[in-house]
């Protein structure tokens, strides 16, 4: 995903020089019983804005678990995590909420979507929570669906689109308040190869838009759509480069 990234994108000026998510000595460790299982052990990643990183790894390997730490879905055992320089040990639970609705856009492959509600409705939701008035959301989740193309499907349920259009909503829903990190768990893992190729295009055009991607994948093939490809085996980072093949 080359970008050409806008310094703004997101609503967040950041220096570029400075990586937003900065990762160090990241261990994570669950407890499982008589057993402790060690998810990471001691990651290093610096990421930077407006960057495309595909965080590719076979099952089991730490990738969704490196996710969900960067997403402040979790924490770490260890180790410290810096997003946009601030220590994210150091938030207290309503900034890291306010981190996660209007910071970071989280698509995962199993959509997510509430059946009973509407298009609109759906993507209304990350807003309704951050208390923003009824008027500019349904503005701002019109002009979000507009982009991945179904504004003339905003009333329609999602049992009434195929899994490739309840992506494009998701990904509507992880757009709507202009977040400047967008966060992809196997986003094209449930559907056909061609729609696959449609919601990578899509991030694509994010990128060129100036929001730091980052896909989670355990496909070569979606990674090779990224610039830089992050290797994880085992809870360690294993390689960290330029994709072989960029587009």
């Amino acid at each position: 995903m080359a970008t050409t990234p806008s310094p703004s994108a997101g609503g967040d000026p950041f220096d570029r020089s400075i990586p937003v998510i900065n990762l160090q000595d990241v261990h994570k460790t669950y407890d499982a019983g008589d057993s402790a299982v060690h998810a990471l052990r001691g990651v290093n990643l610096e990421i930077f804005p407006g960057e495309s990183i595909a965080i590719i790894g076979p099952s089991g390997s730490g990738k969704s678990t490196l996710m969900h730490i960067i997403g402040c879905l979790d924490v770490p055992s260890s180790g410290d995590y810096h997003l946009a320089g601030t220590p994210v040990a150091t938030l207290g639970s309503r900034a890291l909420a306010k981190v996660r609705n209007q910071r970071i856009g989280f698509v995962f492959q199993s959509y997510n979507l509430l059946p009973k509600a509407s298009l609109l409705r759906n993507v209304e939701l990350p807003m309704l929570y951050g208390g923003v008035g009824r008027q500019e959301r349904r503005e701002r989740a019109r002009e979000a669906l507009r982009k991945v193309g179904l504004l003339e499907r905003a009333s329609n349920l999602p049992s009434q689109l195929s899994g490739g259009q309840r992506q494009r909503v998701a990904i509507a829903r992880a757009l709507v308040n202009n977040p400047s990190i967008v966060l992809a768990d196997e986003p094209t893992g449930n559907l056909d190869t061609q729609t696959g190729k449609d919601i990578l295009a899509l991030f694509e055009e994010l990128g060129r838009q100036g929001h730091t991607i980052i896909l989670v994948t355990h496909d070569p093939s979606v990674a090779e759509r990224a610039s830089r490809i992050v290797r994880i085996v085992d809870g360690q980072i294993a390689a960290d480069g330029a994709a072989v093949v960029a587009h």
